[in-house]
């Protein structure tokens, strides 16, 4: 028998527990790690465990409660204050910050700290910001201020400002350390002037809740002395997630006498950039607290067999990590697998969702960054498939630079456009001339109005620099050739736009890190793509880009998979499943080891939000499959999943049988596994013929359909079974046959 028995599942969320939360809630001394798997029930186990710690007697003053965020921190008091016996005295529960507030507030009142009032509005945080920024380029030139002071440059530098905060860093070391370009290197200044104007206005920020008083309390040992001792047990959610500055606090909080147990997943950390450590369950916390006992939370009720181990294959490439396998407990839903290439699928997908009575809320779409989702976007919109998005701000015809693209287009159908100068204004805009915009203003003005560029000395032009003035009339002349290529098809006048004003070079140094430069650049590629596939109907490309579509409540949800963290559906697609897009790297930001485990825990997690139906889509054509695909052996895993769910006889080919079996084993099951055939070692460019099964090293298994040119050195065609149809020089791919 499993080790979560049937009836430990039918009751769980009730009163009856499995073995393996029950060790959890019965944890008798010393510290102890709960490693959780996704969908493993942490809630109900911690509220167990703490009603467990009430009835044996400990004070609820003496025990506290962390979670990850406010909504978890509700939805924990909420069931703990409905499964506590009446009249029982509870704990708090609170968030890191909450705490932080709360430490600051004491230590003001006890004259450890000057008070300080926080900055609540966003527009107050954004102009002191502003401010600092501004200051630390008092000696640059107008176009230089200008540009660090757009939207998403001082948003950076917001970002930047609360890392250095989260992870109690030196401005000048975490700059160097992280991807930030040559050109925010004021940020290191304007930390410093940001941190002055904060301590004359008597403010804080959100980030300094945890900053302040955990420096106090560091540097004397008076106050510390005022806040230990007080607690015997905390618990802490998320605890992988977790960053410096927390944890620095969470020791203080514990001192020599508190029992800590950190619930976590390694294999989940997902915020690194906001200061999480994937060690920060293992060695760290070791370091930190000392031996602990080790408790597995491993079973999901989530999802079926096929997704865990669809999952448990995906993450065992990573070194940094938990080797605790996810197991889908009985009784669950017996999730289906499956892998597609391109819109087609997608929209197939939905199409049978909905034929089979299901609402179109219970679907999501998960992409890695947010330009991804601006070919899901167009794909529905021509469908007539209503959806919503995570972050409204997102939708592609608010995007900036999509409504200038949309723009040039626009003016190709329209040359009248040509002298208006508010339309002129958004074409100069995006991508950015690195022009002052009072400056574009009114060149833009005067454009509309003479339709000729400016002399060499008129005033317009006064000041600025040799690359400018080339830069802003290369743009003027592309906006007086356009009018002449309005025949053109939508993606080929796209193309010739974006090489004729260099946007990829301009995107990457206006981006303030590699990561929104790379982002940025793939919107273009992915506004071609999309383009292309309205081949010579420019009016309806334009159409879409500039329909003003709102949030649809009972529409396909489409979020990034940071934010679909601690969600689940019934039906999850994940898009984009491209080299280069998931696992995300470019020539400019290569894939180190450690960010290649990075990218393989965020798969992980966009993989475990599913209940009953994972859709793996790439975009196909030019794009090479994620090595994801391959590595989580989806076809292989859903055939396990049928096996289990007809309790079939018959034998299952595995390439990982030492894996599977281990998974059996655990979950109670048998099944005849054989491994897959083996393979040749070398592959020969020569010899293939049609029916031919191969290997390739991205896209697995497959059989070749179409052997065409040179025998000795052939093309050939071959459909794989997780990565659609490739064509491939026999020679130069990374091929082997499958004896």
């Amino acid at each position: 028998m499993s080790e979560a028995t049937h009836a430990d599942v039918a009751l769980n969320g009730g009163a009856a527990l499995t073995a393996e939360q029950r060790a959890v809630v019965g944890h008798v001394s010393g510290h102890a790690r709960v490693a959780a798997v996704a969908g493993a029930g942490k809630t109900t186990t911690l509220v167990q465990r703490v009603l467990h710690l009430l009835a044996s007697g400990e004070s609820p003053r003496r025990l506290l409660v962390l979670m990850f965020n406010r909504a978890a921190r509700d939805d924990f008091r909420d069931k703990l204050a409905r499964q506590a016996p009446a009249g029982v005295a509870l704990p708090e529960v609170r968030t890191f910050h909450s705490i932080g507030h709360r430490l600051t507030q004491s230590l003001t009142r006890w004259g450890f700290l000057p008070p300080r009032q926080l900055l609540q509005a966003d527009w107050q945080h954004e102009r002191l910001l502003r401010q600092a920024v501004a200051q630390s380029l008092a000696q640059a030139d107008a176009e230089t201020q200008e540009g660090a002071l757009e939207a998403e440059r001082v948003e950076a530098f917001a970002q930047f400002c609360d890392l250095v905060k989260a992870e109690m860093a030196d401005p000048a070391a975490l700059f160097e350390r992280l991807d930030y370009t040559p050109g925010e290197r004021h940020f290191i200044e304007a930390f410093a002037i940001a941190e002055s104007l904060l301590e004359a206005a008597g403010s804080i920020t959100y980030a300094d809740l945890l900053y302040r008083p955990l420096r106090c309390l560091e540097a004397e040992p008076e106050a510390r002395r005022r806040v230990q001792g007080y607690l015997n047990h905390v618990i802490v959610d998320e605890y992988q997630d977790i960053n410096e500055s927390q944890l620095r606090l969470l020791k203080l909080l514990a001192g020599e006498q508190a029992q800590v147990m950190a619930v976590g997943d390694a294999n989940q950390c997902i915020y690194e950039w906001r200061g999480a450590r994937a060690d920060a369950m293992l060695v760290r916390f070791d370091g930190l607290f000392g031996a602990a006992s080790d408790y597995p939370l491993s079973y999901t009720f989530r999802h079926g067999h096929a997704l865990a181990l669809a999952a448990n294959h995906a993450i065992r490439g990573n070194a940094q990590g938990s080797d605790q396998l996810c197991l889908a407990a009985p009784g669950n839903p017996q999730t289906r697998l499956g892998s597609g290439v391109g819109a087609a699928a997608l929209l197939d997908e939905l199409g049978r969702w909905q034929a089979a009575g299901r609402r179109h809320d219970e679907a999501c779409v998960l992409v890695r960054s947010w330009s991804l989702s601006v070919s899901v976007q167009l794909q529905l919109l021509r469908a007539g498939i209503p959806f919503r998005l995570a972050q409204e701000s997102r939708f592609v015809f608010r995007l900036p630079l999509v409504q200038a693209l949309a723009g040039y287009l626009q003016l190709a159908r329209e040359p009248h456009r040509l002298q208006d100068p508010g339309h002129l204004g958004l074409l100069f805009s995006q991508p950015t001339t690195f022009v002052a915009q009072e400056r574009v203003r009114r060149l833009c003005e005067a454009l509309a109005a003479t339709q000729q560029w400016p002399r060499r000395e008129d005033p317009l032009l006064a000041g600025l620099k040799p690359g400018q003035r080339r830069h802003l009339k290369r743009r003027w002349q592309l906006l007086c050739e356009l009018p002449r290529l309005g025949n053109w098809p939508p993606a080929k006048l796209l193309a010739h736009v974006i090489e004729a004003i260099d946007a990829e070079k301009v995107l990457r140094r206006s981006a303030s890190r590699r990561e929104k430069a790379d982002d940025d650049v793939r919107l273009l590629d992915v506004l071609i793509e999309q383009a292309g596939e309205l081949a010579n109907d420019p009016d309806a490309f334009i159409e879409l880009l500039r329909n003003p579509v709102e949030n649809r409540p009972d529409g396909v949800l489409i979020s990034t998979v940071h934010g679909a963290k601690g969600l689940e559906w019934p039906l999850v697609m994940l898009w984009g499943l491209n080299e280069e897009d998931f696992p995300h790297f470019s020539r400019d930001n290569p894939l180190s080891p450690q960010r290649l485990e990075e990218e393989r825990r965020l798969y992980y997690v966009a993989m475990t939000r599913a209940r009953e139906r994972l859709l793996l889509l790439h975009d196909g054509g030019e794009h090479r499959p994620s090595r994801f695909l391959a590595e989580s052996a989806v076809a292989e895993c859903e055939r396990v999943g049928q096996a289990l769910a007809s309790q079939s006889e018959a034998s299952v080919s595995v390439s990982e049988p030492a894996l599977v079996a281990r998974y059996l084993e655990r979950v109670g099951c048998q099944l005849t596994l054989t491994p897959v055939p083996e393979m040749a070692t070398v592959a020969p460019a020569a010899g293939w013929q049609v029916g031919e099964r191969l290997h390739h090293a991205n896209f697995g298994a497959g059989e070749v359909v179409v052997v065409e040119g040179d025998p000795a050195d052939p093309v050939i065609e071959v459909r794989f079974e997780g990565a659609g149809r490739r064509r491939l020089i026999a020679s130069r791919a990374p091929l082997a046959r499958i004896a």
